[in-house]
């Protein structure tokens, strides 16, 4: 492995000082993956899966153009880099504007609590195979289930006219255990996810989670729907995170604004969102999290980069061109699904920042009022967005009462971040399965982090 890694970044060296006069950017990325992944639905084992690619990217920069090639073929790497040089050459007819960096050399190992590789792919089918038969065998209401894994490991040689030369190796995993009831009148669907960049371990001993979300399941079949309307909403460390992301991380990223002489105007830097307790940000530094990387695909540093500041905003999410188009600064959130696609700007973890209200604080004072708990989706278009929770109960003279079913929440996210008026100590980070779409690249490994929230009043859909 050593001598591969010294190898590829040899080559990659000599192909960049060779040709970067040519072009105002030059990049080249390698990529060599190793994935494997299963599924089980109801009691078969749907599908089992071993697979290794590998492939790279090149792009280049000229007068404002991109030239860009992905390939398989490793051994004509050369020819591609000069096919992405003429393509440039064609398309330029203006001025490259890009943020310039130092440029970095590093390698960067795993540092693995547990390794996913180490277990034969028998072994992991036979721990989600007791997981499977746990919820078939919960409750005479559990019809099926929807169980799934995946682990992938990766290495990465990305290396740059700037001067960059970097080899990273990444791993992700992750994982969902559904459990299916239904009543004869209708079904719902209640699971337990996870994920992790570093430990296989979090895959363990989660026969309490997969209890627990086939109790929800059937009782949610029992519940009544949310009876639609507007109310005082709270919400659980998992669907702020999620709102977070969907509603307020895409307006955030640097092509989404610069792209649109609309979002300029709202998203300009300094304008007020929300209250001064309200606090968003960004981050490539989470440890064991799927969002976490040292380097993006640009070989740029991640940071934390903060979005809202006591309810201003104050930052954006940048590649190197949005950056240099906007006259800001590089945030280490250039990143792409894999070897077959360019680097763009994306989220990493993307959070609330933690408050200073107890749950108990929240829901003291609301007569009547709707907890949102967890997350089966949501989507956003613009400034309007729309999320269904996983379960909700009724908040009645500040006390948790009885659970709902069909819990959707929906509005303008701005109106809606100036409505959130108490944000929890219970800060929570979340690695589950799925993840981030955008520019035909899913699923993009991302997190969501935050505390309970309460929003003064919501649009929650029902009956």
């Amino acid at each position: 492995m050593k001598e591969l890694k010294a190898k590829q970044r040899n080559l990659l060296r000599e192909l960049i000082q060779k040709h970067k006069e040519a072009c105002d950017y030059l990049e080249i990325r390698l990529e060599q993956s190793a994935e494997s992944g299963l599924v089980f639905s109801g009691k078969e084992l749907e599908s089992l899966t071993q697979k290794q690619e590998q492939g790279g990217y090149v792009r280049a920069l000229i007068k404002g153009g991109w030239g860009e090639a992905s390939f398989n073929d490793l051994s004509q790497i050369e020819s591609y880099v000069q096919q992405a040089i003429q393509s440039a050459k064609r398309i330029g007819k203006g001025t490259s504007q890009l943020a310039s960096v130092n440029g970095v050399e590093d390698d960067v190992a795993l540092d693995l609590k547990e390794d996913p590789r180490t277990l034969a792919l028998e072994e992991k089918v036979k721990l989600f195979s007791n997981y499977n038969q746990q919820i078939l065998k919960a409750d005479p209401l559990i019809t099926s289930s929807r169980v799934g894994y995946f682990d992938q490991h990766k290495i990465l040689w990305i290396a740059n006219s700037f001067g960059t030369n970097i080899v990273q190796e990444k791993l992700d995993l992750a994982g969902r255990m559904t459990a299916i009831a239904t009543n004869g009148k209708n079904s719902q669907a209640y699971g337990t996810t996870f994920g992790s960049s570093n430990n296989f371990g979090v895959t363990r001993n989660l026969e309490k989670q997969v209890t627990k979300a086939c109790a929800d399941a059937v009782e949610l079949v029992k519940a009544p729907k949310v009876k639609g309307g507007s109310y005082p909403v709270v919400i659980d460390p998992i669907l702020t995170g999620v709102f977070a992301h969907e509603a307020f991380g895409h307006l955030s990223e640097g092509d989404n604004v610069y792209e649109s002489e609309q979002m300029k105007q709202v998203m300009k830097l300094g304008t007020e969102f929300g209250r001064p307790i309200l606090n968003i940000f960004d981050t490539g530094l989470t440890t064991g999290s799927r969002a976490y990387m040292k380097y993006d695909d640009e070989g740029v540093p991640t940071e934390e980069t903060p979005l809202i500041k006591e309810g201003k905003l104050v930052g954006r999410l940048h590649s190197l061109e949005t950056a240099g188009k906007m006259k800001e600064k590089p945030t280490g959130s250039a990143r792409a699904m894999s070897y077959k696609f360019p680097p763009i700007c994306r989220m990493r973890n993307t959070c609330i920042g933690p408050g200073t209200s107890s749950f108990e604080e929240m829901i003291k004072d609301i007569e009547l009022g709707v907890y949102a708990v967890e997350t089966n989706g949501g989507q956003t278009n613009g400034e309007i967005f729309a999320f269904v929770a996983s379960k909700g109960y009724m908040i009645r003279n500040g006390q948790i009462a009885e659970m709902v079913r069909d819990v959707s929440l929906s509005g303008n996210v701005f109106e809606t971040l100036k409505k959130i008026d108490a944000i929890g100590s219970d800060y929570t980070v979340r690695d589950a399965a799925g993840g981030c779409g955008k520019g035909g690249q899913w699923p993009l490994p991302t997190a969501e982090s935050g505390p309970h929230i309460r929003i003064e009043s919501a649009v929650v859909g029902g009956v």
